[in-house]
C-alpha cells in the first residue's frame, strides 16, 4: 500500500499560516507521504490551479490518488448538481487523478427512507460516472454524511449502480459517526474499496452526565473528536491488516480532524501507517 494524505489534513494549518496547495505539497513529500489528494479546491480558477499542483507533484515525485468533492444527489435541482459534478471531474481530469469521490446526500426529504433515495440515486450516479469513465477516471462514494455512512447502506448503493467504475472510499474511521463496528464494517466494505482514508476519534458513551466540549454526536448519541491517527478508539491496525489480507493495495490516505497541532499530528499519523503496512 502506498501512504497518502488529504489536503483536508492540513486545514488546520492553512488557516492559521495561508499555506498555498504548492507549499502543501512540499510539505506532505517532505513527511514521507507516497501521495496527496485534493479536496475542493478552493482557487478563484481551479483548473489552472489543478494544472499546477500537477506540475509541481510531478517534480516531486508525489503522486495524486484522487479529488474529493460534495455532493447532494437528492436535490430537486439535480441538473445543477449534475453541471457541478461534470466540472469537478474535468478538474480531476487536469489533476491527473485517477479517481474522483462524491458524496450522494445529507439528509432525506421528509417521508422519504434510505432504501427509496437509493432508487433515486442509482441512475444519477450512473450518469456522473459514465462521464468519468470517459476520460479514465473512476468514481466512488464514502460512508460519509450520516444517512449513507452505514456500511449495508453503502453496499446496497454500490449493489444497485453495478457499475464496475463506482466503487466504495472507505473511511475506516467515519463508521463510528453512526455506532458501527469499524473493523466489521470494513469486512463488508472491502471487496469494494477502491481508495481508503484512514482516520480515528476519540469517543465517549452518551452516559456521560455532561457531554464533553468539542466533541459532536453520533447518530445515536455518543460522542466523537477527531485525534491523531493511531491515539483514539478506531482499531487502525487491525483495519488495515484485513485490507491488506483481502487484496487491497491502493493507497491509504491520512485524515486528520483533530485539536492536535496540525503538523506534528500528520508526521506522527503517517510515521504509524507506514508502520503498519510494512510490519
Amino acid at each position: 500500500m502506498k501512504i497518502g494524505v488529504s489536503s483536508y489534513s492540513f486545514n488546520k494549518h492553512r488557516r492559521q499560516s495561508g499555506c498555498t496547495y504548492i507549499e502543501m505539497c512540499r510539505m506532505a513529500k517532505d513527511m514521507g507521504f507516497d501521495a496527496i489528494e485534493f479536496i475542493n479546491l478552493d482557487a478563484e480558477d481551479p483548473i489552472a490551479e489543478a494544472h499546477a499542483i500537477r506540475e509541481e507533484c510531478a517534480a516531486l515525485g508525489l503522486e495524486i490518488s484522487a479529488y474529493t468533492v460534495g455532493a447532494d444527489l437528492l436535490r430537486a435541482d439535480f441538473e445543477q448538481t449534475r453541471a457541478n459534478l461534470f466540472f469537478c471531474i474535468d478538474v480531476a481530469e487536469a489533476l491527473g487523478a485517477p479517481l474522483l469521490r462524491h458524496d450522494v446526500c445529507y439528509s432525506l426529504p421528509e417521508g422519504m427512507d434510505w432504501t427509496e433515495a437509493v432508487e433515486i440515486m442509482v441512475p444519477r450516479i450512473r450518469e456522473i460516472t459514465a462521464y468519468a469513465k470517459e476520460k479514465g477516471i473512476r468514481t466512488c462514494s464514502e460512508n460519509h454524511g450520516y444517512i449513507f455512512q452505514d456500511s449495508i447502506r453503502v453496499k446496497t448503493l454500490i449493489d444497485r449502480v453495478d457499475d464496475e467504475n463506482y466503487r466504495w472510499l472507505v473511511d475506516i474511521g467515519n463508521f463510528l459517526c453512526v455506532d458501527e463496528d469499524p473493523l466489521q464494517a470494513v469486512m463488508v466494505a472491502a471487496p469494494y474499496a477502491i481508495h481508503v482514508h484512514a482516520k480515528d476519534f476519540l469517543y465517549k458513551m452518551k452516559s456521560d452526565a455532561v457531554p464533553p466540549t468539542n466533541f459532536f454526536g453520533t447518530r445515536n448519541g455518543n460522542y466523537l473528536r477527531g485525534t491523531v491517527v493511531g491515539h483514539g478508539a478506531v482499531p487502525v491496525a487491525a483495519c488495515v491488516d484485513y485490507l491488506r489480507k483481502s487484496g487491497y493495495d491502493a493507497t491509504l490516505s491520512l485524515e486528520f480532524e483533530g485539536m492536535e497541532d496540525n503538523l506534528p499530528a500528520l508526521d506522527a499519523g503517517g510515521r504509524y501507517l507506514r508502520a503498519l503496512v510494512e510490519a
